[in-house]
This record gives structure tokens, sequence and C-alpha cells, in this order.
């Protein structure tokens, strides 16, 4: 006789639950992400953007002390992204604060006097992230609090709820941690775990990483995959207290939910809210 769903549950192993999948489900319409008439446009909005991005993790507490880095990639200059420099906190970036950093981690733009100052970390992690993938635009690393209580159990997250299948078959675990990322080779090994279709990261012992083709998506991946790990470690703490494991969605169920959700038209509108919120709270402080 089969196990049933209760003795199922009691075991080891997740409960996978299995239904119909729809079919023929209509695609949901997105905004469109702000457009300019020239490079010279895009690169100083990317800025605003990328400063209005620090705001929204910045608000809602996803930094830790100096430590974190977001980065948007040039659009003249495609080899160089915008980063953040050492020190300044999320919560009140500004534009003018971003530094313009080449392949070889020199500063060429930006910045003002006395805070130019490159995180060394997030040069060799951002740097090969997107020297590997071209088709990515920005990245999104912060120490934030759930990110690193759930990387310390060296295993990838779960597919349990609505949201999280949004990372359906695009999150991966990098399980080596070789402290600060300081040399280029260890950039290089965390470039390689994302791989060519991942985007996102369980960094071991370290949190977590995102990614995206806009600053956009790469925010609210971030956003996303850190409550996840919250969800997953509390949900996993109330079943344990009864025996039991958290119920894992089944792949055709978390593959079709994914395709609704999971895209960078549908993550850069999740963190529409966002920003719009920044917006409403920030009256354009972030532009200067």
């Amino acid at each position: 006789m089969a196990p049933s769903v209760e003795e199922q549950t009691a075991s080891s192993s997740p409960v996978v639950r299995k239904k119909e999948v729809q079919k023929n489900a209509p695609k949901f319409k997105y905004i469109s992400l702000p457009t300019y008439e020239t490079l010279e446009a895009e690169r100083q909005g990317r800025k605003e953007r990328l400063a209005q991005a620090f705001r929204v993790l910045g608000y809602l507490g996803m930094d830790e002390g100096v430590a974190g880095h977001l980065t948007y990639r040039d659009p003249i200059m495609r080899d160089h992204f915008w980063v953040n420099p050492f020190g300044i906190p999320f919560r009140f970036m500004t534009a003018s604060d971003l530094l313009l950093v080449n392949p070889a981690g020199e500063i060429i733009d930006g910045g003002k006097p006395g805070q130019r100052i490159v995180n060394a970390a997030g040069y060799a992690i951002h740097h090969a992230i997107h020297t590997a993938r071209p088709d990515l635009d920005a990245a999104c690393h912060s120490h934030s609090l759930y990110g690193k209580a759930f990387s310390t159990l060296g295993r990838n997250i779960e597919m349990t709820t609505q949201d999280s299948c949004s990372f359906y078959g695009q999150v991966a675990l990098y399980e080596n941690f070789g402290g600060v990322v300081l040399a280029e080779e260890e950039g290089q090994n965390i470039a390689n775990a994302l791989g060519k279709n991942n985007k996102a990261l369980i960094l071991q012992n370290h949190g977590i990483l995102t990614t995206g083709t806009s600053i956009e998506s790469a925010v609210a991946w971030f956003i996303m995959l850190e409550r996840h790990c919250q969800v997953q470690l509390v949900s996993e703490a109330a079943a344990a207290s009864r025996g039991e494991r958290p119920v894992v969605i089944g792949d055709d169920e978390a593959r079709f939910t994914h395709e609704q959700v999971g895209t960078e038209a549908a993550g850069a509108f999740q963190a529409s809210s966002y920003f719009k919120l920044i917006e409403q709270l920030d009256k354009g402080a972030w532009k200067e």
C-alpha cells in the first residue's frame, strides 16, 4: 500500500504536491522600463536608477554596514560598470556618489572628493560576472540577514511558495567559502557557479547574490530571494516541530508559475512598486 500524505510528510524527504497545470494562461502585460534618446542620457538614467536601487534596499534594511555592492553596466563602455563607493550608506546614495570602474578595477569617473574608494570584493565579484555574462547588466549583493542565515545551511532553496517559483531552475549554490573575496580567482569561481542561465546564487557562509538584465529586475530578485530564505527558515522550523517537512511544489507547477512570474519583465514590474515608494519618500534626492 502506498504511504499516505501524512506518512510521507513525516519522513525526512519533502512532500511534492502534484496538481493539474493550467493550460493556455494569458500573458500579463508589464510596464515598460525607461527609454532614452541618447546613450549619454541612458548613462545618467542608469546612474539615477542605480542610486534609487540602493535606497530601496536601504529602506528595507537589507544592507549591513559598509558591506554590499550593486552594479549597473555602463551603456557606452559596456565592459565598465557603475558601483557604490566604499562606506556610503545605501539609504542616502546619490547618482553623483557612484563610481565608473574599468576592467582593471580603476576608477575613471564619478564620485566625490574623499569618497572615491572601490570595495575590492565588490570589484572582484562584479567584474567577473559582468565579463562572463554579457547578457546581464546588473548585479546585487548585500549581507542581508536571512540570506546570510540560510547560506550557513550549505544547500539550495526549494520551491515551496508561488514567489519562490520565480527562481525555478535559475538559482545555484556556490559551496566554497574562501574568506573575503579579494582575489580574481575567487570572483571567477563565483561567476562560474552562476553559470550561463542562472540569475541568483546562494553563497555558502556568505549570503545571496542576484543578477538581471536591468537593475530593477536584479533588485526584485534580491528582495524575493532574501524573503524566501526567511520563509524557508521559518517554515522548516515550524514543520520540524511536528516532525514534518514543508510541501514542495511539483516541477510542472513550478515551471508553469516561473513562466508567469520569473521573467525579467515580471521582475522589473515587481520592483516598480519599491522604486515608486522611494520616489514618494525621497522626492528626487537620489538624482543629486
